[in-house]
């Protein structure tokens, strides 16, 4: 007989699991204060997880046999690859960020993993939160980025089958709902999709089930991270720059931080595609040893509300 007081596991059959080496604490390609990548991978697979991220281009191995052997040894598969933009600034921004995307969209097309995830620059500096450019973008500039970031997703879809998932991200031009919307407008829905960054979102005050249920066709990626509102008020309150608020401990397990997870998760599922989650509890610079037992936990807590992809 079945105990009725047990709570069943959740059925997700279009959301698939993973990790980054953000959630080790690496934000750059080589830093002494992050863990080797060999470290990563051993203990990615150890938590739980069968497919990673590649993370900061130039971290993990790029020489794609290297690669493949490296994961495969470990039970792995890559997802997707990220890349830094910054092509709201127009002029030759294009043509200088091309070489990058495509070299890391060779390894990804090696590797079977058809996703390059986009990050628009910071209007703020990461360490110090000094204002760098403008908060917001003029009108031209707005119809520079969506036609910039449509041009790079042809070029990436054409060349490699690759597919661009752009990735709002705090202090940057494309953060809160009102920013995201208005580039889902001004780029193409046939090259550009959205990495909805869980975390990201709620840092910037915004609603992710509102983004979700506005533009269901456009959601292609996802990137699994929850927010502290506690914390977040105070680094408001003091205006801490990101790395500031990360250390602080913004981010946070999924139990304990917003945005609620089991209904955006079932939001996404139910949109009816395959769709890669992809963990980021950002913590630069990670406490040595802290990483592991949190993905851990973090891997079952996902398990557990249905998502594929853990052991």
């Amino acid at each position: 007989m079945s105990d009725p007081t047990r709570t069943a596991t959740p059925t997700l059959t279009h959301v698939r699991l993973g990790t980054a080496p953000d959630s080790w604490g690496v934000w750059f390609p080589d830093d002494p204060q992050q863990v080797p990548w060999h470290r990563f991978l051993d203990e990615a697979a150890a938590a739980g997880y069968t497919a990673v991220e590649l993370g900061p281009y130039g971290y993990l191995p790029t020489h794609a046999e290297q690669l493949r052997d490296e994961l495969g040894r470990r039970g792995l598969t890559l997802t997707g690859a990220t890349a830094g933009t910054a092509l709201h600034r127009g002029g030759d921004t294009l043509a200088t960020t091309l070489p990058e995307c495509r070299e890391i969209a060779r390894l990804l097309t090696a590797l079977d993993a058809p996703y390059l995830i986009t990050l628009p620059a910071m209007y703020t500096d990461l360490h110090t939160g000094e204002l760098l450019e403008p908060a917001e973008l003029t009108g031209e500039q707005w119809h520079t980025l969506g036609t910039a970031q449509s041009k790079l997703g042809r070029i990436l879809l054409d060349e490699s089958g690759v597919r661009q998932m752009f990735h709002p991200h705090a202090d940057t031009h494309v953060a809160d709902e009102p920013s995201i919307d208005r580039f889902l407008e001004v780029s193409d829905p046939d090259t550009v999709w959205l990495c909805l960054d869980t975390g990201h979102v709620a840092y910037a005050g915004g609603d992710n089930r509102a983004i979700v249920a506005r533009h269901p066709s456009r959601i292609g990626y996802v990137h699994l991270k929850s927010v502290d509102p506690v914390v977040l008020a105070r680094v408001r309150a003091e205006r801490m720059s990101f790395a500031d608020a990360v250390q602080a401990g913004t981010m946070v397990e999924p139990d304990a931080g917003e945005p609620h997870m089991p209904a955006l998760l079932a939001d996404l599922d139910a949109l009816g595609v395959p769709l890669t989650a992809i963990v980021e509890h950002d913590m630069y610079p990670a406490p040595p040893g802290a990483p592991l037992p949190i993905a851990a936990r973090t891997c079952r807590y996902y398990t557990k509300q249905g998502l594929t992809g853990g052991r």
